[in-house]
């Protein structure tokens, strides 16, 4: 490919930070690394408590323990989302119940929530697609006047906000993702955001196989023991020394990949006013981190061709993203979707993404515009 799609960051100081985690013979999790990471999303977020984790998938995973989800509860999602955004609640025993997006950001459509409330719904999980916020305050709104926990899927949304409040920051519990697709990577690998801290004993219980190891270390027991049930979510201290050369360098990477974002933006827009493609909507009140760029063709079959022609002819790696939750076998086994499938499955065919990483050029995106205008014309 003369652009692939994704590119992993790479700062340049991550193979120092890692060189110094092996001299200081401590490699394994919860090192001065990885409490590096911690406080500084801690800082960042404004958030009670962050562990990093193995991955997102296993913060999400701990959220469903702190939420107590158990079999038979019912987990409020959209099923545009990631296949981990489901598993860590079906693991416990949980229904998906999934509920239809709004088109202009493919979030859950807030509207619909309440209808698919009842006695047995646990918890609602906004998923931040594209690191644009859901609309959180009428999410919270529902949360709170049913009993509900909200537990963030902000796998995306590292330094976007709503309203002033970072992503991941605003529910019960925030989850993010250092995948090598992300803004910030340590190549696999997440953190868990917890709003209250009467909930943080207990998820560093959890997130060390079930011990209160954590405080023994701290000092505060002289043994530590098995005192609940919990896996071992706790990453290699080489991860995380990777991640913060990383999160050093946060703001420099978001400012670069806005800048990529909004020249694509400039350059596609007149495709839009000829009602060729559709753009990405950006609501009042909600600041992105430029963590992907989309388009939106008429329909499948010509995102197809799209797809075709970019990859084949001009060597572009471009690509389209989930396919919808309920409608595949785990789905359907898994879950249920409340109410009519008027955007989910419609706008999913339509989306295919742009090259968008940490490198990529204003210069190299006016290159990758003039073949999708190539394209069109």
């Amino acid at each position: 490919m003369k652009y692939d799609f994704n590119v992993p960051p790479y700062v340049g100081k991550e193979l120092e930070y890692i060189a110094d985690a092996v001299k200081s013979h401590k490699i394994c999790g919860d090192g001065p690394y990885t409490k590096k990471c911690n406080e500084w999303l801690e800082k960042k977020t404004g958030t009670s408590k962050a562990l990093l984790t193995t991955s997102c998938t296993h913060a999400t995973e701990m959220a469903a323990l702190l939420c107590d989800i158990r079999p038979g509860d019912e987990v409020i999602m959209p099923s545009y989302t990631f296949v981990s955004t489901a598993d860590a609640f079906v693991l416990r025993g949980a229904k998906a119940v999934f509920v239809d997006i709004r088109p202009d950001t493919m979030n859950i459509d807030e509207n619909l929530i309440e209808a698919a409330i009842n006695e047995r719904t646990k918890a609602i999980v906004p998923v931040h697609y594209a690191g644009v916020a859901c609309e959180m305050d009428k999410i919270m709104s529902l949360a709170k006047q049913y009993g509900l926990k909200v537990v963030e899927d902000a796998a995306q949304g590292i330094m976007s906000t709503y309203k002033g409040q970072a992503l991941g920051s605003i529910g019960d519990f925030g989850c993010y993702s250092f995948h090598e697709t992300k803004n910030c990577s340590m190549g696999e690998g997440g953190a868990l955001l917890i709003k209250d801290p009467k909930d943080v004993e207990l998820a560093e219980i959890i997130r060390e196989k079930g011990t209160n190891r954590s405080k023994f270390f701290r000092g505060q027991i002289d043994k530590y023991t098995w005192v609940e049930a919990g896996s071992s979510y706790l990453p290699s201290e080489l991860n995380a020394a990777y991640l913060y050369a990383q999160l050093e360098m946060a703001e420099e990477v978001n400012n670069a990949r806005l800048a990529c974002w909004n020249k694509y933006y400039e350059c596609l827009k007149p495709l839009e006013e000829q009602g060729k493609i559709s753009l990405p909507v950006i609501p009042e009140g909600c600041v992105h981190n430029a963590h992907m760029f989309y388009l939106k063709t008429g329909d499948i079959t010509e995102r197809t061709a799209f797809i075709d022609f970019m990859k084949k002819e001009r060597e572009v790696g471009v690509v389209f993203h989930y396919i919808p939750l309920h409608s595949a076998p785990a789905g359907q086994r898994y879950g249920v979707f409340f109410g009519e499938d008027k955007y989910t499955t419609k706008e999913s065919e339509r989306l295919v993404r742009l090259p968008m990483y940490y490198g990529l050029t204003t210069e190299s995106v006016e290159e990758i515009c003039d073949y999708v205008k190539e394209f069109y014309r």
